[in-house]
């Protein structure tokens, strides 16, 4: 009776109530997920994940934001610099995401923007939404993109960044040339938004992105639809006013 009460054994006793509540907590986790529910949750970043750990989205902070997602695997890019969201397919690799931010500079000048958009397998946005504010100069609109028959793998990305890292000049724009004619078919289909100057339009185009049809509502109401050849020149304009044409 005395061993029963005596230190060591309340010791031993303790040891292994604690031993067994720990396998007891530790194999709970282990034989099959847990649900929690919380009022508030603070992250910097936070990833979903399928089963076999293929991460699917990604919401986080500018700080943390990722490069680009590729067949499970995370390429740095340095243009990326803002929070907001990454959509990725199956595989792994990205699909759209949404990006978003604002803020005053030092002048008090306001900018903004966001962008939601959606991708094509392995290459890039085919529909987006966005917008963007500049001080007084505010667009918004919604584009409809064709893509190249090409895969946006992460030495794609290591040619357009090499190029974007060039001066300013004839040289990049030689560069820009060249890396458009190894990698064809991009192109604006069409945008649907408001301009700079308050007017509102329809932008429709052919597969080479070249302007073909334009329907606009200027910044004074006037309604206009105008009929653009290949070099862009109006061949044809109706108006709520006149209509001219040959």
């Amino acid at each position: 009776m005395r061993f029963l009460s005596s230190r060591r054994f309340l010791a031993i006793y303790s040891g292994v109530l604690t031993l067994t509540f720990a396998v007891t907590v530790l194999t709970a986790f282990k034989a099959s997920p847990q649900n929690a529910t919380f009022d508030q949750l603070t992250v910097q970043r936070l990833n979903v994940v399928e089963p076999d750990g293929t991460t699917r989205m990604v919401l986080s902070n500018k700080a943390q934001f990722p490069g680009l997602y590729y067949h499970g695997k995370d390429h740095a890019r340095t243009d990326r610099d803002s929070a907001g969201m990454i959509f990725n397919n199956d595989e792994g690799t990205e699909n759209g995401g949404l990006i978003f931010g604002g803020y005053k500079d030092a002048k008090g000048v306001a900018h903004g923007y966001g962008h939601l958009s959606f991708d094509r397998y392995d290459q890039d946005q085919v529909v987006n939404i966005e917008q963007n504010e500049d001080g007084d100069q505010r667009t918004s609109g919604i584009a409809i993109n064709d893509v190249g028959e090409y895969a946006l793998t992460p030495q794609f990305m290591d040619e357009v960044e090499r190029v974007k890292s060039m001066p300013h000049g004839a040289a990049r724009a030689e560069a820009w040339k060249s890396f458009k004619a190894k990698y064809p078919g991009d192109a604006n289909r069409a945008y649907l938004g408001r301009a700079s100057d308050k007017s509102v339009g329809l932008s429709l185009r052919d597969t080479k992105g070249r302007e073909r049809l334009r329907m606009v509502v200027k910044p004074d109401g006037a309604p206009v639809i105008e009929f653009l050849d290949e070099a862009g020149k109006v061949v044809n304009e109706y108006s709520a006013v006149t209509r001219t044409g040959r």
